[in-house]
């Protein structure tokens, strides 16, 4: 899957919609922030999620962050290769590094999220 492809929250979030489904993960942005993912708390298939609440988390050797739901929907896939291997994240956050699949409840609610274009310029106008 390709960034361009994605839409994006502003908390680094990305978003690849397949239909009434997608595939979740975190960008590179917020990868290069964290730097060295060590662990990954994955959501479990089945869990309901409601757009914005955290659904996951990743530790790195500098932080631990919340990862939310960037929409509302069921998980309906958990990439469970992070859990031995978390650094698939850093490796490639839109290939093998995805965190999990949600059955999409409200397809207007991705009008809320940027395209691959508008989430650059807001990476951009943060301070470094």
């Amino acid at each position: 899957m390709r960034p361009e492809d994605c839409l994006y929250t502003q908390e680094h979030e990305w978003l690849h919609k397949e239909g009434n489904e997608a595939t979740v993960g975190i960008t590179d942005y917020a990868v290069s922030q964290l730097g060295g993912i060590t662990f990954v708390e994955l959501p479990e298939e089945g869990q309901r999620v409601g757009k914005g609440e955290p659904m996951a988390s990743v530790e790195s050797v500098k932080a631990v962050s919340d990862i939310c739901a960037p929409a509302s929907g069921t998980i309906s896939a958990v990439n469970t290769a992070l859990a031995d291997e978390p650094q698939l994240i850093d490796e490639g956050p839109y290939e093998g590094g995805w965190i999990c699949k949600i059955v999409l409840e409200e397809q207007g609610e991705l009008e809320e999220l940027m395209d691959a274009e508008a989430y650059r310029k807001h990476v951009e106008a943060l301070p470094e």
